[in-house]
């Protein structure tokens, strides 16, 4: 068995390893280290020589927070710690005096260096065991428990009394805002359901102290991840957010400016937003990014935008900066949705994996209970225990004392700054109401809710402790709480003529249009030269004199280097990295992510090579290409966790950090993405709606019937056509979400081009191919990619004549190869024409009524697919063929009936037999000409 020693031992080769390909290829520096002198042989004599006090001390620092006085409401059961009793270790002389070198930290001088027992344990229970509780030894790293021992148990210098009042009338003052606040609402609008903060009031003081901190040490740049709670109080405290703006909201009124008021939804009260720059010593952009109400949804987003940030400033930045220097991601999570959400665990993760840390997160429990007890809403003792799976610190805090939560804050900080790790700050506090206020809690916590309604708020009992201090009037008291009642009415009688700011595009966005304005391109040219393509091709395949490739790939490289010389045979895989190759040369960077994506689920990619001897790692496109020009672009493989939602949660976010990156998720199998369905649902396809939030996220989720079962043949494009608001007849063509099904490597190539080429930005699902990713009859020429050519979304039979075609078959994907064979068997290729339609939302009406007209003699339509009647594009597109039927039907002057043909309803996708999948496929291409 491996001693723990060697365990970190082997933790830190695999973990070096893997950050070597991470940092050689994106320019990520490594934390700041923290050096530990090694003991001198005194002190190595002193541990020896009092180890039972080593043992003791170390059992404080250990177990301190089993005893420590964090819950603001004294509920939590704090037995008694035999552990925190010196005469367990044989220690009773409290006069004896110790000499406390190489086992405290606190002792700065020779005189300081022999402290007695009492004073050691009166030190060590005052850091330990009181209002701040520190879990911190779990860590498996000595550097950062030897960190966290120094930080905590030096003795704390006078704070200047001018600095202390300064900071001191700081928190009073956001603590009686966020109060008033909700005070005011509760008078105003007392049927609002606005999840307030009374009784939370500390979690201003947290964010404004890591604010405050951040930008004192360089961070420009915010990430907010946030549920509901307490989001009003922060919008309006610390946000700059207009409380006019609020109250017109309230009123039922659009937070969005004309003409979107009228056309996009907006979102519910609890999940506005703000992007401000607040002045503390530094400027500070905070982004409090838009939320669904799966409270934990969010946070993977503001990691993948994070990232997206610090790629950004790395790419301009001096040689000597670190990963998190100027941007860092901030998550905050209830109590019982941090302890319950699974995407929490996946999102933790996520953390220190190369191509998806970023440098370290703070994470703020506000854990302020819920109406289902502790008891029942998880299995651990702290709900911040599911962040000890990557040995994150944590520090409790009772919210009841603002200056402990401000210096509990500021720690957590220094940590991260320090070793770009993720730390938890659990702040302890409780909610005044229930769920909402609303609710009636007392249901089903009663004793809870006498404690809490018998006593005074926080920010009451932080005034009382300043005026008794001295620092604070009781005038002064009632002078701030009245003049921020006075703004808020002030503000209340503007909000009839507010008017929400205008939203343009600025920054990386500059460019960008809004999809249904007049300028929005909708099908540029994506062609590209043919010698580029063929440069970019070769590139793609290039492996260094001494490196040594699988032998079993030299075939790839081979069959990759006599298409492009014969210019025909192109692979769905070489249309790809022509693709990559020629947007990397016009200054795009691509990401991909997913599990196994560096050589494809079904080995067709192998954008990334491998030594088989050193096991080192080459990106062709990028080593090759690297010195083509200054705006060359880079291609990020980033071989994932087997995670979905907390994947393709991160890639959103970085999608909405810059526009000028091809953010890619592929699927191992499409059925897999039902595991982030979440995150398609609350923010791919309604963000645009919801909060004006573009995105050029692409799903790469393979599909198709092919024996292989249930959960590995289907991405339910039901489900995806089915969130797209495609209208029934046509509009301007603004949809939601591009949903595709290619059956060409060529329509591949220039659907990823037209994702960065267009001047705005959609979300792309494609339901990719398997069976066609090395089909002879599926691939394409270097023709069908270069000059003036661009996305076709309606593809005519090039083998059916259409004067003699009685019958149209439409059919999306690979079943049209099937079909294609079918037909020549039958004879019928002057008979039955194949039409392909490629983009089934928004649906090509006018493409396919132009396709349709040239098949004049044709007496019916036949709409084959390969999936179940009720599963598979056929619910989609049936009323939108039947509306071009009826355009073509009054230019002919006749009936031209639309037939189905497909399995019947099941209740799943495949089926799991071999022979009864052999026999439905035969009876479905067979029922398509008959």
């Amino acid at each position: 068995m491996l001693t723990s020693s060697r365990t970190c031992t082997v933790a830190r080769r695999l973990s070096r390893t893997s950050r070597k390909y991470h940092d050689e290829s994106f320019g990520f520096r490594k934390p700041r280290e923290f050096s530990l002198p090694d003991y001198s042989p005194a002190q190595l004599e002193n541990r020896a020589a009092n180890a039972p006090l080593l043992r003791y001390v170390d059992a404080l620092r250990t177990d301190g927070h089993r005893a420590a006085r964090i819950d603001p409401l004294d509920l939590l059961q704090r037995e008694h710690v035999p552990d925190l009793d010196p005469a367990r270790y044989g220690l009773s002389d409290n006069a004896h005096a110790y000499d406390i070198s190489g086992i405290l930290w606190a002792g700065e001088s020779e005189a300081e260096a022999h402290w007695t027992l009492a004073e050691i344990t009166a030190h060590l229970r005052g850091v330990y065991v009181g209002r701040i509780a520190y879990e911190y030894m779990h860590a498996p790293e000595r550097t950062e428990r030897v960190w966290f021992s120094k930080m905590l148990e030096a003795r704390q210098g006078e704070v200047d009394k001018e600095e202390r009042k300064r900071r001191a009338m700081r928190i009073y003052e956001l603590l009686v805002k966020s109060e008033t606040l909700d005070q005011f609402l509760q008078a105003k609008f007392p049927n609002l359901k606005r999840y307030g903060l009374e009784g939370g009031e500390s979690m201003i003081t947290a964010l404004d102290a890591l604010f405050a901190v951040s930008a004192q040490a360089g961070v420009q740049h915010i990430s907010l991840g946030m549920p509901h709670r307490g989001r009003l109080n922060l919008l309006t405290t610390l946000l700059a957010f207009p409380p006019a703006a609020l109250f017109h909201k309230i009123k039922g009124n659009s937070e969005l400016p004309p003409p979107f008021s009228l056309s996009a939804s907006g979102d519910v009260l609890s999940h506005l937003t703000a992007s401000p720059t607040l002045a503390y010593e530094h400027a500070l952009k905070v982004s409090l990014l838009p939320n669904p109400s799966h409270l934990e949804a969010v946070n993977p987003v503001a990691l993948g935008k994070t990232r997206a940030k610090q790629y950004s400033l790395l790419k301009t930045s001096p040689a000597d900066c670190r990963l998190g220097d100027r941007a860092m991601c901030v998550q905050m999570h209830g109590d019982a949705s941090f302890a319950g959400q699974g995407v929490v665990m996946e999102g933790l993760g996520l953390s220190n994996l190369p191509h998806f840390t970023s440098g370290g997160s703070v994470h703020i429990v506000v854990n302020i209970g819920y109406t289902t007890p502790a008891s029942s809403a998880r299995s651990s003792l702290y709900c911040s225990d599911i962040g000890k799976m990557i040995n994150a610190p944590v520090l409790h805090v009772n919210g009841d004392y603002p200056e402990d939560v401000a210096r509990a804050v500021e720690i957590a900080f220094k940590y991260r700054q320090h070793f770009r790790k993720d730390i938890i700050v659990d702040l302890l506090v409780y909610r005044r109401w229930g769920h909402n206020e609303l609710d009636e809690p007392a249901f089903t916590q009663p004793l809870m809710y006498q404690k809490i309604r018998s006593r005074k708020s926080v920010p009451t009992l932080y005034e009382e402790k300043l005026i008794s201090d001295g620092i604070l009037t009781s005038t002064a008291a009632e002078s701030t709480r009245s003049a921020h009642k006075a703004h808020l009415e002030s503000e209340l009688a503007r909000a009839p003529t507010y008017e929400p700011p205008t939203r343009g595009f600025e920054g990386q966005w500059a460019g960008i249009v809004w999809p249904a304005s007049e300028d929005a391109v909708r099908a540029p040219i994506t062609g590209v030269e043919r010698t580029v393509l063929q440069d970019v091709g070769r590139a793609s395949v290039t492996v260094p004199k001494d490196f040594e490739i699988h032998s079993r790939l030299q075939r790839h490289v081979k069959h990759r280097l006599q298409a492009i010389e014969k210019g025909a045979g192109l692979d769905w895989a070489t249309a790809e990295a022509m693709a990559f190759g020629s947007l990397l040369l016009e200054g795009c960077d691509i990401r991909i992510s997913g599990q196994d994506v560096g050589r494809g689920t079904f080995s067709q990619r192998h954008a990334m090579f491998v030594d088989q001897k050193t096991e080192s790692v080459i990106v062709p496109l990028n080593a090759e290409l690297k010195d083509a020009g200054t705006a060359t672009g880079r291609l990020e493989l980033a071989n994932s966790s087997l995670s979905e939602m907390a994947v393709l949660g991160f890639e959103y976010g970085v999608s909405w950090e810059r526009p000028n990156i091809l953010p890619i998720w592929e699927a191992q199998f499409g059925d897999f993405f039902n595991g982030a369905q979440v995150i398609i649902d609350t923010f791919i396809s309604s963000a645009e709606t919801k909060w004006l939030k573009q995105s050029g996220i692409v799903l790469l989720l393979p599909h198709g019937l092919d024996g292989a079962g249930p959960e590995h043949s289907s991405s339910r494009i039901e489900r995806m056509l089915q969130l797209t608001n495609d209208p029934l007849v046509p509009t301007d063509g603004n949809v939601n979400m591009h949903v595709v099904f290619p059956t060409t490597p060529a329509q591949y190539f220039h659907l990823l081009r037209r994702q960065i080429k267009r001047n705005y930005r959609k979300p792309l699902i494609v339901a990719g191919p398997k069976g066609l990713l090395r089909l002879p009859a599926a691939s394409s020429s270097l023709s069908d990619l270069e000059g003036s050519t661009l996305f076709q979304p309606v593809l005519a039979d090039p083998l059916s004549s259409t004067s003699t075609a009685a019958r149209v078959i439409l059919v999306s994907g690979k079943l049209y190869y099937d079909l294609v064979t079918e037909r020549a068997a039958q004879g019928l290729a002057d008979r039955v024409a194949l039409v392909r339609i490629e983009e089934l939302a928004p649906f090509p009406f006018h493409a396919l009524l132009s396709v349709l007209r040239s098949y004049s003699g044709a007496t019916e339509v036949v709409w084959v697919q390969e999936e179940p009647r009720n599963q598979g594009a056929y619910g989609h597109v049936a009323p939108r063929i039947g509306w071009v039927l009826r355009e073509l039907e009054a230019s002919l002057g006749r009936n031209i009936p639309l037939r189905y043909c497909g399995r019947a309803e099941d209740a799943v996708p495949a089926p799991g037999t071999g022979r009864v999948y052999r026999d439905q496929q035969k009876m479905v291409v067979k029922g398509a000409f008959e």
